[in-house]
């Protein structure tokens, strides 16, 4: 077994065993398991033949990693995008102080500005909603964020959300007994995002 087979093989096996992975746990293991196909894949035929088969034909990397976890190939995106988050940041993540969808939109900022992010949320005890990030994002895209902006985007009222309760004792049966609120979540927003994608392909089908 190569280098790459062994590094796939292996993570493979802890995804398995392991039932409770922090987002951060997850993010590097995907992301190492994406370099080593990618290596892999463009090797020559002749030395690219070991016991981990990984079906290249036809398919893209990311797409490979995310059969395998059970995820869609967008999701394996946004939890790579993770490891691009400053260590205090991807703290926060694990610890559910900072919600994963804005922490995605924030993995784009440079180190600096998550610094700054990161300074203003500790002196403010806050953190940026699924709006502001996905502004501080664009701004940064645009090279238009610097401190008083990210300071200013940070100081705007949060939209008003909807909040959706799920009472647990109603969908715990669903779920192993030792399931976290954060799989749960993870699990939930896996199958709708399957739901939403069939009835899509539904609709856009002839004859429909």
């Amino acid at each position: 077994m190569d280098n790459e087979s062994a590094i796939i093989a292996m993570i493979d096996s802890n995804l398995r065993q392991r039932e409770k992975l922090q987002p951060s746990e997850k993010a590097y293991a995907f992301k190492m398991k994406l370099d080593a196909i990618k290596r892999k894949a463009g090797r020559p035929s002749s030395v690219n033949s070991g016991q981990v088969d990984l079906n290249l034909s036809g398919k893209q990397s990311r797409d490979i990693v995310a059969d395998d976890a059970g995820e869609s190939s967008k999701q394996i995106q946004r939890f790579i995008r993770l490891t691009e988050l400053i260590p205090p940041l991807l703290d926060m993540v694990d610890e559910n102080k900072l919600a994963f969808n804005p922490a995605v939109a924030i993995s784009y900022l440079n180190v600096e500005q998550q610094c700054w992010l990161m300074e203003i949320m500790e002196k403010e005890e806050c953190s940026p909603s699924l709006t502001q990030a996905d502004h501080l994002k664009q701004l940064a895209q645009l090279g238009k964020l610097d401190y008083p902006v990210l300071e200013t985007v940070m100081s705007e009222p949060k939209p008003q959300q909807t909040q959706i309760t799920l009472k647990q004792d109603r969908i715990a049966k669903f779920f192993p007994k030792d399931a976290s609120p954060q799989q749960m979540e993870e699990t939930i927003l896996k199958l709708l995002e399957n739901w939403y994608r069939k009835r899509n392909q539904e609709q856009s089908s002839p004859g429909r």
